[in-house]
């Protein structure tokens, strides 16, 4: 039986991830470099050892990535400060289903910590979870399995007893690769030929995954 769920963050549970992609693109911009779309959609949820190789792939050697990203930072924390953030359809509908039937909660975020809290506390999400791990609190970041493990950990679950909620490739790698039964909600782009074989299940918003446990729940 399904005892728990693990959730992403960005483009999972808010709408940012089309903020990281404007301000990724902005910021790169400023300092000289023609980032696209697709340049962004390749680094989603990849923990900065992955990213920063691929950046400098795509941009040469010279890319000074921490810089770019520490703007990009700076320009999207300015836009939420003035705009908030928007929260993904379905989320609070399904988190209160979760609590209402005594699952236990995480989440798993490639999201450094102190931003997590912040986001999370802005949308007023926190009290929802039993356990936040974020991608400085791992050693090998997502598409690697170990914030998986390590969040199914806290909750005292073995993997197989976690649903994890994912809207990227990466994240739904990381994800099955830890034994968790992964569910997308796909935000910027669909479940490929590569994520398809992954999947337990794809749903357009969180509380259509309701369905997801109520299903199991009947089969046990």
């Amino acid at each position: 039986m399904i005892k728990g769920a693990v959730f992403d963050m960005d483009g999972l549970m808010i709408d940012t991830e089309k903020l990281y992609v404007r301000f990724w693109i902005q910021s790169a911009a400023d300092f000289g470099y023609d980032m696209k779309e697709e340049h962004v959609y390749a680094i989603r949820s990849l923990a900065r050892k992955y990213s920063i190789p691929k950046l400098k792939g795509f941009f040469g050697e010279d890319f000074p990535s921490e810089d770019v990203r520490a703007h990009r930072t700076e320009l999207m924390n300015a836009y939420i400060a003035e705009n908030g953030i928007e929260v993904k359809s379905g989320l609070f509908e399904l988190l209160g289903y979760l609590k209402r039937t005594d699952r236990r909660i995480a989440v798993a975020t490639a999201t450094p910590r102190e931003r997590t809290e912040m986001y999370l506390k802005i949308i007023c999400a926190a009290d929802y979870f039993d356990a936040v791990i974020c991608g400085d609190m791992v050693t090998n970041g997502k598409p690697d399995p170990e914030i998986y493990l390590t969040a199914a950990h806290e909750l005292g679950l073995p993997p197989q007893q976690c649903a994890a909620f994912e809207d990227s490739p990466n994240g739904i790698k990381s994800a099955h690769s830890a034994g968790c039964m992964a569910i997308m909600i796909p935000d910027l782009t669909p479940p490929d030929d590569e994520v398809e074989p992954l999947l337990s299940a794809v749903y357009n918003d969180l509380a259509q995954a309701i369905d997801f446990f109520e299903r199991e729940a009947e089969t046990n």
